[in-house]
């Protein structure tokens, strides 16, 4: 996102030096420049590739918020599908991380302000994504 990220810290690489799975990483954004709606988050990679990213932040076994972004081929581009899944069906879930990834992790303001931020910042892939993968593909071996 253009003016809402703060910092994308890279707490922990994957075993290979990358963000890949196994990964953890800090993500501090503030959807809509409010502070009021301030994300501090800390989230493990559970998967990268070309098909997907995944991330999730756990407690106790349990996902309170875990984000699933999907890439299929498409006629002209690609097909871009995000889940978002604030709690989880594990007993401790159901007993009270859940409760606590929707009061505080994710309340409805707050949750309605990253619905907006997210798409803001999947619209501006289009602008610079196809220039950054000619760059990569006429840059790298």
């Amino acid at each position: 996102h253009p003016l809402d990220h703060f910092a994308y810290d890279v707490t922990s690489p994957a075993t290979d030096g990358a963000v890949g799975p196994g990964a953890r990483l800090h993500i501090t954004e503030a959807p809509g420049r409010d502070l009021d709606q301030l994300i501090d988050i800390r989230v493990g990679v559970e998967q990268v590739d070309s098909q997907a990213a995944i991330i999730s932040s756990r407690m106790l076994g349990t996902a309170l918020v875990r984000l699933e972004n999907e890439f299929t081929a498409a006629r002209g581009g690609t097909r871009y599908v995000t889940r978002m899944t604030i709690g989880d069906t594990t007993a401790a879930g159901r007993l009270a991380l859940n409760r606590l990834a929707h009061t505080r992790a994710f309340p409805p303001t707050k949750l309605a302000a990253w619905i907006r931020h997210h798409i803001e910042e999947v619209g501006n892939l289009e602008n610079f994504l196809p220039d950054l993968f000619r760059y990569r593909s006429d840059h790298e071996p």
